[in-house]
């Protein structure tokens, strides 16, 4: 498999911090649930 670059691959915007943040290998199956850039950010949003 050919190596991506950073910039080609997908990103999103954190619904805690409303920073970017970009798709990694974890998540490949789970790309469209994913709301979070961290879990310091999906445990804030829990507390909150």
């Amino acid at each position: 498999m050919k190596m991506r670059k950073k910039s080609d691959l997908p990103t999103k915007i954190c619904a805690t911090c409303a920073k970017p943040f970009a798709w990694r290998k974890k998540w490949e199956k789970v790309w469209e649930e994913v709301k979070y850039c961290s879990d310091r950010c999906r445990n804030e949003r829990k507390m909150a």
